[in-house]
């Protein structure tokens, strides 16, 4: 790799690395990586050529531990959020939803998410996880800040909800995270302008249609993430997942969409500049 060609993880969980906060299921799966904490995921990352991170909340304590993971750390800034798995916890308590507003405002605060729905497991009731991505939309409008999405098995909900806001004239601005749907719902996708997320899974995927999809992903929406600690990408399935595996799905995409990897790598990290104003 080129000195020249800097990554970017736009969507990491590196803020509970080590630390007895956060969101339990993240800082569970931290707390088997013997060794690894925030300041060494970073070093590793940037000696890696990944030289920024978004690390993103998923619930009031989570995105409060971003925003002071971030502070004194130059190349690292923060997405808080409350994810959909946690929106029955939110979805009742406009006191709850009025403190989580307050970190809208913190220094380095970029953008909001991870939000959505998640139908798959459905550990909140769709009506709350409804209630939830609606208000983590109108934050973002208020403030002017790109919405990081956790959509799965849930789009058919989730378009709707989106172009509702697109009808009254103001413009959501985002990404699709994690995104493993079929070639229509990336079609509506990027009708819509919004960028996509491509983590290890792209790896380790076996469905060849879906190898397609990730291929006819137009560069100019792509962004790279690794949602550390989890989608290890191949070869390294079964250790904890870091930043610095960036590198490994930017190299892993190169090779399937025939790019260049110094065009590729800035195009994808201009991708994130744009829309997270990093």
């Amino acid at each position: 790799m080129s000195p020249m060609s800097e990554l970017v993880d736009t969507h990491c969980h590196i803020q509970s690395a080590a630390h007895p906060l956060g969101e339990p299921a993240t800082r569970e799966l931290w707390a088997k990586a013997s060794g690894l904490t925030g300041d060494s995921l970073v070093q590793n990352a940037v000696q890696s050529g990944v030289t920024k991170l978004i690390c993103v909340g998923c619930d009031y304590p989570d995105s409060q531990l971003a925003i002071d993971f971030v502070k004194s750390r130059a190349n690292c800034w923060a997405s808080i959020g409350l994810h959909p798995h946690e929106a029955k916890n939110y979805a009742h308590s406009q006191t709850k939803l009025d403190e989580f507003s307050k970190l809208a405002s913190a220094p380095k605060v970029v953008a909001i998410g991870e939000c959505g729905l998640d139908y798959f497991y459905g550990h909140s009731p769709r009506a709350d996880q409804i209630t939830i991505l609606k208000y983590q939309i109108e934050l973002a409008l208020a403030h002017n800040l790109p919405l990081i999405f956790h959509v799965r098995e849930a789009f058919d909900d989730f378009w709707p909800i989106f172009d509702s806001y697109h009808t009254t004239g103001q413009k959501v601005r985002g990404v699709v995270h994690s995104f493993t749907d079929n070639q229509v719902n990336l079609d509506k996708a990027l009708e819509r302008g919004l960028y996509v997320g491509v983590n290890g899974i792209v790896t380790f995927v076996k469905d060849l249609a879906q190898r397609e999809v990730y291929r006819s992903i137009p560069l100019g929406n792509l962004l790279l993430e690794t949602d550390a600690p989890y989608l290890t990408p191949t070869p390294y399935r079964g250790s904890i997942n870091e930043p610095k595996h960036v590198l490994t799905v930017a190299n892993f995409l190169t090779e399937l969409r025939n790019e260049e990897f110094s065009t590729f790598a800035a195009a994808t990290t201009g991708n994130a500049q744009t829309l997270f104003s990093i």
